[in-house]
């Protein structure tokens, strides 16, 4: 087997983190001119929505994880869309539903519910493409639908908000920008050609599971292209051949009515076990915000939130990282060689981070103002955890990458404990930092220890 070529690692860094930027500037700038525009009794609605948008980015996320790794595996690009559909399919239904349910709970208009619950599925479908980009290591054009999505969400929106246009018409708008942006992406990919030797309705492979499709150019296979000798769909997702010496009867039609089922469904669980990965980083990076507002005074728990815009900075800093190593992590010659790059690159990446918080600390007081010279001391705490944070997302992608999601389990029972740690011990912006790092540095350590101890095959140079 030829050695794979080592990508321009640098370069691709160098591309993703500048669409990645560009993408988090353009956010800034929205939630900026939102809050001039709406004023401050607007303004908590439209963060409120956004920060509904960002837990619907949780299954794209999850999509984009697994599109990607099954590129890698060899899918062709059909199938991969009509996974991406498919969970489209499936968000659609139930953003429909929380669409009252948002509604009431954030006391918001019902158009405004579902302007920011109709991006969900337009999220799925674009991180499809990103996931097709990222599988085939296409990291230029993956850096630019980064950056158009978040230029192509906001400008819609801004618009909208300068022409005094409430929050539903801007999350609206921007959810239009979004659907240009995914078609876009579809044309940057490309059509996705017919997969080469295909046989029947069945693919070659489906969630990344080889279908056992016969050779037409090896005569001892022929037999196997019997109608009557296809294999059945697993209903997990995958495709199995049937025991031998069984053979199935009844017309194509029937058999494809058998089928039809379960192809409709291929793929998705795959795809909520990496959701379920992603939901527990995303809740272990936010509890301390939401505890923030129960155990301390209004004026603490402010203060704290701009101590963890240090944390969301070291966090979200290296990501470019996870996405240009994960297609390696998820081809087993190279997992482990690209898992210990990763956790090397971020955690150097964190520690300059948690440098400059402390260098840049006497800053804070300056561009926030003086009631906030309490946090000015702790800002590199806060970068810790942020850094701490960003080692954790690169060990749960490597697990992602090998479709084991058992280090997930440790990161939802760290929640638990931070949320009753901090409850019970917190009564101080101290001490509700300090007893977060400490449970967020455990539960790092603990998935870092499980994913570096996972078997991995033998290397092959790169």
């Amino acid at each position: 087997m030829p050695s794979l070529r080592r990508p321009p690692v640098v370069a691709d860094l160098t591309l993703v983190t500048a669409g990645a930027m560009t993408a988090n500037v353009a956010g800034y700038l929205l939630q900026l001119a939102a809050a001039r525009w709406l004023g401050a009794a607007g303004y908590s609605a439209f963060a409120s929505l956004l920060a509904v948008q960002l837990l619907c980015a949780v299954p794209a996320l999850a999509l984009q994880n697994v599109v990607a790794r099954e590129m890698v595996r060899g899918a062709v690009v059909a199938e991969m869309r009509a996974l991406g559909r498919r969970c489209a399919l499936s968000v659609t239904l139930v953003a429909l539903v929380l669409v009252p349910v948002v509604a009431l709970v954030l006391q918001v208009p019902g158009t405004a519910a579902a302007g920011a619950l109709a991006s969900a599925p337009v999220l799925v479908l674009l991180y499809a493409e990103q996931g097709i980009l990222q599988g085939h290591s296409r990291f230029r054009a993956l850096a630019g639908v980064l950056a158009g999505a978040g230029v192509g969400r906001v400008i819609p929106a801004l618009a909208l908000l300068a022409t005094g246009a409430g929050t539903g018409a801007a999350l609206w708008g921007a959810a239009a920008g979004l659907t240009v942006v995914a078609g876009c992406a579809w044309w940057t990919v490309g059509p996705a050609p017919a997969p080469a030797g295909a046989t029947g309705d069945l693919p070659d492979r489906l969630d990344g599971v080889p279908t056992d499709r016969p050779d037409r150019d090896r005569p001892d296979q022929l037999d196997a292209v019997r109608p009557d000798r296809l294999g059945t769909v697993d209903p997990i997702g995958g495709i199995r051949a049937d025991p031998p010496g069984e053979i199935r009867t009844g017309s194509g039609t029937d058999r494809r009515a058998d089928v039809l089922p379960a192809r409709l469904t291929a793929g998705v669980l795959p795809v909520l076990r990496a959701a379920q990965v992603q939901a527990a980083l995303m809740a272990l990076s936010s509890a301390d915000l939401i505890v923030a507002r129960v155990v301390l005074s209004g004026s603490d728990a402010s203060r704290y939130a701009l101590g963890a815009v240090a944390a969301k900075i070291a966090f979200w800093l290296p990501q470019a990282v996870g996405v240009v190593l994960y297609p390696r992590m998820a081809r087993p010659q190279h997992s482990a060689r690209a898992l210990r790059e990763a956790l090397a690159v971020l955690s150097g990446i964190g520690v300059v981070a948690v440098l400059g918080a402390a260098l840049a600390a006497p800053l804070a007081p300056l561009l926030a103002g003086g009631d906030y010279r309490p946090v000015q001391g702790l800002l590199w705490l806060f970068a810790l955890e942020g850094a701490l944070l960003a080692v954790l997302q690169g060990a749960l992608l490597s697990a992602i990458a090998a479709d084991r999601t058992a280090p997930a389990l440790v990161t939802w029972a760290g929640l638990g404990v931070e949320v009753v740690a901090t409850l019970v011990l917190a009564r101080s912006i101290l001490a509700l930092a300090v007893v977060t790092t400490i449970v967020v540095a455990l539960v790092t350590a603990t998935v870092v220890a499980m994913v570096l101890a996972r078997p991995h095959p033998p290397e092959t140079a790169d």
